[in-house]
C-alpha cells in the first residue's frame, strides 16, 4: 500500500529521476504528531503540520502534491532553499577582491534573484543523515555555476523538536573568495495553505529600520526608520491593515517585499518576529542570526496553479519571514559583509517556534 503523510501526500509521488538522481520526500515526526516533510530537489519543505488550538493538525506552508509539479510550475521557491545568493545583486554583478563577476543571470528585471536560473532550489541534493526528527543535506556547487566563483560546499539540516521548533542550520566552506547567502522560502499561512488571505494575521517585527527599494526591489542603501509608516510592526498590526496605503515602497512591490533590519546584535539568536492566526490560534515565532528578515506577503501569487489537495494559492494567500542578509550586499559595502573565504565557514541559524495563543 502506498504510504501516505499525515499531510495526505503520496511518497510515492515524489520519485523520479531528476539530473540522474532519484527525488525523495522525506518525513520528520515528533513525540507530539507533528510533521515536517522535506524533498531532495531544492532541499525544501513541502509540508508542516502543527496542531490549532483544537487539538486538529493544520498544513501552515503552501506547496504541491507532485514532484512533477514542482519541476514545471514557474513558482519555483515555494519552501526551498535559496542560493548560491538569495535576495537579488543588482545589475547581476558585483566585484569581489578586484575581480569584477558580470555573468550572473538576469532573472528577475535587470537584477540577479535567489542564485539565478538554476539556483539551489533546482538542484538536487544529497542526504548525508536522517534520524526520525532529524535531515541534513548537502550540495556542492562548482567554481563558476551561475556566475558564482569558488567551489561552494553547503549543508542544511533540519530538526523538528518535540516542543514544535523547526530549527534550520546552514553550514557552507569555500576554496576561493566567494558571496553567499541563504535563506528557506517558506510561504506560509498559519490559518492553513490554501486559506485565501494572510490579511487577518497579526505580525510583530523587533525592527526599527527597514531596507527602501527602488522599483526593481534593489536597496537604495541607507536603512530608513519604520517610525510613522505602513513598515512599523514594532507592535502587532495585521498584515492587511495598512497594506493598501498609497505609500510608494508599498506601490512598488504591490505590498511587502522589503527587508527589515533588526535590532539586535547579529549571530545572536533570539525571537526577532512572531505571526499569528485568529482562525486556528497558532503563533509562529521567528528567530535567527541573520542581520534581516524579507517580508513578503504574496503580491504576485495568482492562484492560476493548483497546489496540495488541489488548493489553489491567490495573491496574498501566503507570507514569507526569509531570514538573510541584506539585498545586494555585494555592491554595498556599507552593508553587513556576505563575504566567504577559505580560511572561514558560513554559518547561519533560523528557528520557526509554533505554540498556540
Amino acid at each position: 500500500m502506498d504510504k501516505k503523510t499525515l499531510s495526505g501526500l503520496l511518497i510515492s509521488d515524489f520519485e523520479k529521476m531528476v539530473d540522474g538522481f532519484e527525488t525523495r520526500l522525506f518525513v520528520l515526526t515528533n513525540k507530539t504528531g507533528a510533521e515536517l516533510t522535506v524533498l531532495n530537489y531544492g532541499a525544501r519543505i513541502v509540508s508542516l503540520m502543527i496542531p490549532d488550538r483544537n487539538g486538529t493538525f493544520v498544513d501552515v506552508v503552501a506547496g504541491y502534491q507532485t514532484i512533477d509539479d514542482y519541476l514545471t510550475t514557474t513558482e519555483k521557491y515555494f519552501g526551498a532553499v535559496c542560493g548560491r545568493y538569495a535576495n537579488r545583486i543588482a545589475g547581476g554583478k558585483f566585484t569581489l577582491d578586484g575581480v569584477v563577476y558580470d555573468r550572473l543571470a538576469l532573472n528577475n528585471g535587470p537584477n540577479n534573484l535567489h542564485g539565478g536560473i538554476k539556483g539551489f532550489n533546482s538542484v538536487m541534493w544529497n542526504i548525508i543523515h536522517k534520524t526520525d526528527n532529524t535531515i541534513v543535506l548537502n550540495y556542492c556547487s562548482n567554481d563558476g555555476e551561475e556566475g558564482f566563483p569558488g567551489n561552494l560546499i553547503t549543508n542544511v539540516l533540519y530538526h523538528l523538536s518535540d516542543e514544535n521548533v523547526v530549527f534550520i542550520i546552514y553550514q557552507a566552506m569555500t576554496d576561493k573568495p566567494t558571496v553567499i547567502n541563504l535563506t528557506n522560502h517558506s510561504f506560509f499561512n498559519l490559518s492553513g495553505a490554501g486559506n485565501p488571505s494572510i490579511n487577518d494575521h497579526l505580525l510583530a517585527m523587533d525592527a526599527d529600520h527597514y531596507l527602501p527599494t527602488d522599483a526593481t526591489a534593489i536597496p537604495y542603501g541607507p536603512k530608513e526608520t519604520v517610525e510613522g509608516t505602513p513598515f512599523d510592526f514594532r507592535y502587532a498590526h495585521t498584515i492587511g491593515e495598512r497594506i493598501d496605503d498609497d505609500f510608494e515602497q508599498l506601490v512598488f512591490g504591490k505590498g511587502y517585499d522589503h527587508t527589515f533590519v533588526l535590532n539586535r546584535p547579529e549571530r545572536d539568536l533570539s525571537i526577532n518576529a512572531c505571526c499569528y492566526s485568529p482562525q486556528t490560534g497558532i503563533l509562529m515565532d521567528v528567530g535567527t542570526t541573520e542581520p534581516g528578515i524579507q517580508l513578503y506577503t504574496g503580491n504576485w501569487m495568482t492562484g492560476k496553479l493548483a497546489g496540495k489537495h488541489g488548493k489553489r494559492y491567490p495573491m496574498r494567500s501566503a507570507f514569507c519571514l526569509e531570514t538573510q542578509h541584506f539585498p545586494d550586499s555585494p555592491n554595498k559595502p556599507e552593508y553587513p559583509s556576505t563575504i566567504l573565504r577559505p580560511d572561514k565557514q558560513y554559518k547561519s541559524t533560523t528557528v520557526y517556534k509554533f505554540s498556540i495563543k
